[in-house]
């Protein structure tokens, strides 16, 4: 069963417990967030605690899936419970083999087109059906995702973008940014890289509301993180 949880744009910290905290339990039940336009739900998978994310149109039910990283069937099985609901696309956030581990399976089911960074697209094994650039927009049904490039992590990193009209925005990063920092880089310069497109894409034009939904773990916003920008660029990782 989805958990079904209120929405939080006027409590960004989440200092309501009964709201969505962003969290959910390795193998446990998925939770979802309403809002005016479409609905996003979580679910973690397979056994790094990966995140995948369902997002839905209400208008229409066009839906699409944020990284189908792991558990084929525990994705399927969470389709299933949408019934309006038909998924149009897959987004892989980056070709690191823990994030498309059940993409070949849910994408034979569906038929839903695939996504993938256009740097990053040769290393994801199931053929990329649209690369993304950073400014391209992914349909959501009558909405949409916007591509924001996050070099470093890997070269094709995106992050994708949704600007609820009632609330403040949503910001699905990959392994590109958790709670606490950057996500891991190679080199200094893959590291200045993924900080720089940071502080330029993320940082700079979004504000503090901004509630983040990363590859593994528990959600933050950019308010919360964003005292500890100059620390992360000091420390170097």
């Amino acid at each position: 069963m989805v958990n079904t949880v209120t929405d939080m744009s006027n409590d960004p910290d989440n200092s309501t417990a009964a709201n969505y905290s962003g969290h959910v339990d390795p193998q446990g039940a998925p939770a979802t967030r309403e809002l005016a336009d479409i609905t996003i739900t979580k679910l973690s998978v397979g056994p790094m605690d990966n995140n995948a994310y369902l997002l839905v149109c209400k208008h229409n039910g066009g839906a699409v899936l944020i990284d189908a990283a792991n558990d084929a069937d525990r994705i399927l099985d969470l389709l299933g419970t949408a019934p309006n609901a038909t998924l149009d696309g897959i987004v892989t956030t980056h070709s690191h083999y823990d994030h498309w581990q059940a993409l070949a399976a849910v994408a034979e089911k569906t038929g839903a087109k695939l996504y993938a960074g256009a740097a990053d697209a040769a290393g994801v094994p199931v053929p990329t059906d649209v690369t993304l650039e950073h400014g391209d927009t992914v349909p959501v049904g009558d909405c949409r995702l916007d591509v924001i490039g996050l070099r470093g992590h890997t070269p094709g990193s995106v992050a994708l973008l949704y600007t609820d009209p009632d609330g403040h925005p949503h910001l699905f990063t990959g392994d590109s940014l958790f709670p606490g920092g950057p996500g891991k880089t190679e080199t200094p310069r893959t590291f200045a890289s993924l900080m720089n497109d940071l502080e330029s894409r993320v940082f700079g034009p979004l504000p503090n509301t901004t509630w983040v939904y990363p590859g593994h773990g528990d959600d933050t916003t950019l308010g919360k993180e964003r005292p500890h920008l100059a620390q992360w660029r000091s420390r170097g990782w």
